[in-house]
């Protein structure tokens, strides 16, 4: 007989005879005993040892925050918080700042990111904390802290030609200027954050001047009357190489009424008009053969009641230096609207000037008392056009080109 075949059975009997055993003691155990190999502490099946107790499932939520991660450092201080939700609409973001005071923001539930109304502090632990909807299985909020950026030692000042409270004419641009070049990458985002709010509504568009220099003109001459407000967000901006923008700043400032020249050489008269409305007639006398006036739109820059004339530094043979009444420039290569008494006799039928606008002392003195700065002169007809940058030429193109100078 084959021994082995008789112990088969015997095993296999046994064999169930222990699963039962434990099967029941699984089954009928006493009080808040449990088998150790489930969990509950002592050894394992095998030696082993398990925890006392079992890990914490991760807890979830409808709502999670993107960027920065959790407990980021070096943080951007003008970076938008980024999250998800399941229920947008119902999703609230609040940044609370060391103190636990609570930080001016912008919330787009659309692209579900929250934008500082400002820059942050530097060096400074912020908190973020997102509510949103809960649902089955889920919580509706959640919260994540990091910390920004130290302060930058390489920054951009930016800077604004005009100030608060100013009157300027409706063709004034609205002058941006920056300590350092702004690469052309930055140039959109620059833009982004300088916005104009005019009051009543008027289209227009910034277009850079230089990799220093930005302009803001409307597309056509401002509205007579209008309030203009700019605000400029750039204290925290990254601007490339690293370097960061200083601060930000605002300008609220007025449009005066409309006050339009216009000089045709071709009739060698000045035509005024205010708020729509001829007012005026002034003979003129512009730049003779050799020294040409320019022909284009130009702008009224700078007033000045009495002043002198000097070319000498620039011509020391055919320089001259002269007194010169009611002087207000219209290009930086030095062409002005004055009075020049001593072409009187020639203004209305013959150019001889050196390139200004001559009119007679009384109609000199009678533009100088009405003009703002920002009050626009087209002069048509003459053998010279107007150099884009020679003064402020804003207007000298159309609204479509000097669109082209924008990156947005």
């Amino acid at each position: 007989m084959n021994i082995s075949r008789v112990r088969r059975p015997w095993r296999v009997a046994a064999a169930a005879l222990i699963a039962g055993t434990v099967l029941l003691s699984s089954g009928c155990g006493h009080g808040d005993k449990s088998p150790t190999w489930q969990g509950a502490g002592g050894s394992q099946p095998g030696g082993g040892s398990a925890s006392a107790t079992p890990s914490p499932s991760p807890t979830l939520s409808t709502v999670a925050v993107v960027t920065p991660a959790a407990d980021a450092k070096d943080v951007v201080a003008i970076s938008p918080i980024k999250y998800t939700s399941e229920d947008p609409e119902n999703t609230t973001v609040t940044v609370t700042d060391a103190k636990g005071d609570e930080v001016k923001g912008t919330l787009d539930k659309d692209e579900k990111t929250w934008t500082p109304e400002k820059a942050l502090a530097y060096g400074t632990k912020y908190t973020i904390t997102v509510n949103g909807t809960a649902s089955e299985g889920k919580n509706g909020s959640t919260t994540s802290t990091f910390t920004t950026m130290a302060k930058p030692s390489k920054v951009i000042r930016v800077t604004s030609f005009l100030g608060d409270g100013q009157k300027v004419g409706v063709g004034m641009p609205l002058i941006i200027k920056f300590s350092k070049s702004i690469p052309e990458k930055y140039r959109g985002e620059v833009e982004r954050r300088m916005v104009v709010t005019a009051t009543p509504a008027q289209t227009g568009t910034w277009g850079w001047i230089s990799p220093t220099e930005v302009h803001y003109r409307p597309k056509v001459y401002w509205k007579a009357n209008s309030k203009v407000f700019y605000k400029v967000s750039l204290a925290g901006v990254p601007l490339g190489s690293g370097y960061y923008g200083k601060s930000d700043l605002t300008v609220d400032l007025n449009i005066g009424r409309s006050f339009v020249m216009t000089v045709s050489n071709k009739s060698k008269q000045m035509t005024v008009k205010e708020n729509g409305k001829v007012v005026k007639t002034i003979p003129v006398s512009l730049g003779k053969a050799s020294t040409p006036s320019s022909s284009g739109t130009m702008i009224v820059m700078d007033k000045q009641k009495h002043t002198i004339f000097d070319t000498t530094d620039t011509d020391p043979v055919n320089g001259y230096k002269t007194p010169i009444d009611f002087a207000q420039r219209i290009t930086w290569s030095g062409q002005f609207i004055h009075a020049a008494p001593w072409s009187e006799g020639k203004q209305g039928h013959v150019n001889v000037s050196h390139g200004c606008v001559n009119v007679s002392e009384a109609m000199g003195a009678w533009l100088f008392s009405r003009t703002l700065m920002g009050d626009p002169i087209t002069v048509s007809g003459t053998e010279e056009k107007l150099k884009d940058g020679n003064g402020w030429t804003d207007w000298n193109i159309s609204y479509e080109q000097f669109k082209k100078k924008s990156y947005r």
